[in-house]
């Protein structure tokens, strides 16, 4: 029995969809029946009900202990894909207990159940800080935490590090860091919310690098790192570092909407994450720009994605054509 936290996410959703096109037996935990809906809906999309049906629901919490005892009976292997998304300041306790916490659960149970093998899906931001001089990002490259990290990063940092620490008492792990990650069936969450921000007609971009990646690519890698001998490893999946001026392009050529026509210089997004601060303080609002996201929307560090190529002689999707086909299918359900 594989068992898949988050599967009423994107890249959890679409790896139980992958899984069951394998004929795998799966179990997937939920923590409220309105959150399955958007799952139910992806295959309904593809025309894969008949599948949906063979998903083994199981209510549990990733930080409630008994409950997520109970989805771990007869499991032999686990994929990790719970974590909460946040990037406002006042949700670093939530983001704590959730990514940290919950994965160090997640852990303690693998071992009690003595679980085969254990698939984190982690993030680019985890990932290590270039030193002075350097613009390229691999899987050794060393954190920093002497340099600011938002929150996000922090605990997916500190959920890797509950990983390692199973690892390190015996358990089979690898660790995946994905790039901002694109697919279909999930409205604004997410990559999402830059496909809502175009079809409102968004003005602003920057010519700071990110990486992106298919939701497609992201789950076939998963299931043949863990159909593999490889263990103790962790790997970089990014398709393409692009510049987000090209990457709004993009979305907005496939949307046939106007490309965003104001350059937001460093200075501009300084302000702006300062006045958004202010304004979650004032109105009791999330925030929705902070220092990290100003800061990273500027950076020119690349994401170096040789490891999984080389590892599993691996070929990334175009990301032209599948932006292309995401964005189309956004606009189809708004």
């Amino acid at each position: 029995m594989i068992l898949v936290t988050g599967g009423t996410g994107l890249v959890g959703a679409h790896l139980l969809l992958h899984l069951l096109q394998k004929n795998e037996a799966v179990r997937a935990i939920y923590r409220s029946e309105k959150t399955i809906e958007k799952t139910r809906n992806l295959f309904r999309s593809e025309n894969q009900m008949d599948l949906f049906e063979k998903i083994e629901w199981i209510v549990a919490d990733i930080t409630d202990i008994p409950a997520l005892e109970k989805a771990f009976q007869n499991v032999t292997q686990v994929y990790h894909c719970a974590a909460l998304i946040s990037f406002d300041t006042n949700d670093e306790a939530l983001l704590r207990k959730v990514n940290i916490e919950g994965t160090a659960n997640v852990v303690n149970c693998c071992i009690d159940f003595k679980v085969k093998k254990l698939c984190h899906v982690s993030s680019i931001a985890a990932l290590g800080d270039v030193k002075e001089g350097e613009t390229i990002i691999t899987e050794e490259t060393e954190w920093n935490p002497e340099k600011n990290h938002g929150d996000y990063a922090l605990t997916k940092y500190g959920a890797e590090t509950e990983v390692w620490r199973g690892s390190q008492e015996g358990l089979e792990v690898v660790i995946v860091n994905p790039g901002v990650i694109f697919g279909k069936g999930f409205g604004t969450a997410g990559s999402g919310e830059l496909l809502q921000k175009i079809q409102k007609g968004f003005p602003f971009y920057t010519k700071g690098f990110t990486g992106i990646t298919a939701v497609d690519d992201v789950v076939k890698i998963m299931i043949q790192l863990m159909n593999s001998s490889i263990s103790g490893e962790r790997f970089t999946i990014v398709s393409e570092n692009i510049i987000f001026q090209n990457l709004l392009n993009t979305i907005a050529d496939a949307m046939q909407k106007k490309r965003p026509y104001i350059y937001a210089r460093p200075f501009m997004t300084s302000l702006y994450w300062r006045m958004d601060w202010l304004f979650s303080k004032l109105f009791f609002q999330k925030q929705k720009f902070t220092r990290a996201t100003s800061k990273s929307s500027h950076s020119t560090e690349i994401y170096d994605n040789s490891k999984v190529i080389n590892t599993l002689n691996f070929n990334f999707q175009p990301m032209k054509e599948y932006l292309t086909i995401v964005s189309q299918a956004y606009q189809k359900v708004q």
